[in-house]
């Protein structure tokens, strides 16, 4: 893929965003980055290919992979009751569960009935500190003061849910005897050599001089500066471009039987194929049209930041975009959306 006439620099100024990372696939390989801007405002730190973005909701995806995996390890299952293999909490059996359980494809899918709170999902406010995940979905904590249980019959709606993710991080957890970050960095990071990537509930420990900084749609720093989402599954993710773009190559290759973490074909198939009558949406990724011309994407948008990934594994293309900027638009109605329809053009 080539930005074709974008003058990037100019539409950063008009939209005032301080910093760009754009990683292009082309023919199922990386084919570039291109970098533009600063990490802060008012300063000198420039972005580069080791520059850090929060990818916000595209942990999702990540989470999804890292779930194809364990999956094939045979510690986790797609289509079995998730209450089977969770230790440390419990989906709540209700009326809504009578008939059908909860399982791991719902929850990838965002169709398992459960509802995120009203407010819910906020970054983390450093007064409060890190919730644990069984404490969250007690309800225990400011971030999500309502138990979390199953709304409606799983597989009878589609609701985009941070919780559900909360419910996978728990099942991983559960089965590898292992924290979610180093659960991550263990099957899918040091595999795949995406050694800047973290999903630490911290970044204190993480070198400054790469980190971006987030800033509102005035161009004006963020408070915070570094707003963390102490939900590593659902949007926990900081990493560069190239970090995810070798995450969207490693599904391209696991669809050519090619895996560096041992995903099978079918399974990397499966997640790009729409489930349970849901055209949009996959494992982990949503779906835009079908056959050669499907396209997958991953959006993320928090304080400060917004993000995509989007590719057509058919065709072996795609780009991850990251920018230091929250604009308060959907991502297509803005810069990201301008280079995405460039890109695809």
């Amino acid at each position: 893929m080539k930005l074709k006439s974008l003058n990037i620099e100019e539409r950063m100024k008009h939209y005032g965003v301080n910093g760009i990372s754009i990683s292009l696939i082309e023919n199922g390989l990386l084919s570039g980055t291109v970098n533009y801007g600063i990490l802060e405002v008012n300063s000198k730190r420039k972005v580069n290919k080791k520059s850090l973005f929060n990818a916000c909701s595209m942990s999702k995806f990540l989470t999804g992979m890292l779930a194809l995996k364990l999956i094939e390890d045979k510690l986790l299952d797609l289509d079995e009751n998730v209450n089977e293999k969770l230790v440390t909490w419990k989906v709540p059996d209700n009326n809504f569960t009578s008939n059908k359980k909860v399982t791991l494809r719902n929850l990838l899918s965002h169709q398992s009935g459960i509802k995120d709170p009203k407010g819910s999902f906020s970054e983390l406010d450093s007064t409060i500190g890190v919730p644990t995940i069984v404490d969250l979905l007690e309800g225990k904590t400011p971030y999500c003061n309502v138990a979390i249980e199953v709304q409606c019959e799983p597989e009878s709606e589609f609701q985009y849910s941070d919780a559900g993710f909360c419910v996978i991080q728990q099942l991983i957890e559960d089965v590898t005897k292992k924290p979610f970050d180093q659960a991550v960095n263990e099957f899918i990071c040091k595999p795949l050599e995406m050694g800047s990537s973290h999903l630490k509930t911290t970044l204190f420990d993480i070198e400054k001089k790469n980190l971006s900084c987030g800033h509102n749609k005035k161009g004006e720093l963020v408070d915070g500066k570094y707003p963390i989402y102490p939900y590593p599954s659902a949007s926990g993710l900081w990493a560069t471009s190239l970090d995810i773009a070798a995450l969207v190559l490693e599904l391209m290759n696991a669809l050519k039987g090619d895996s560096k973490i041992g995903i099978s074909r079918q399974l990397a198939k499966e997640m790009i194929t729409s489930q349970r009558g849901k055209a949009w949406t996959g494992l982990g990724v949503f779906l835009e049209g079908t056959d050669h011309e499907l396209e997958i994407s991953s959006m993320g948008w928090g304080v400060g930041f917004q993000c995509m990934m989007f590719a057509l594994p058919h065709l072996e293309k795609g780009a991850v975009i990251m920018t230091n900027a929250e604009l308060g638009v959907h991502q297509l109605e803005g810069i990201i959306g301008e280079i995405y329809k460039s890109l695809i053009s």
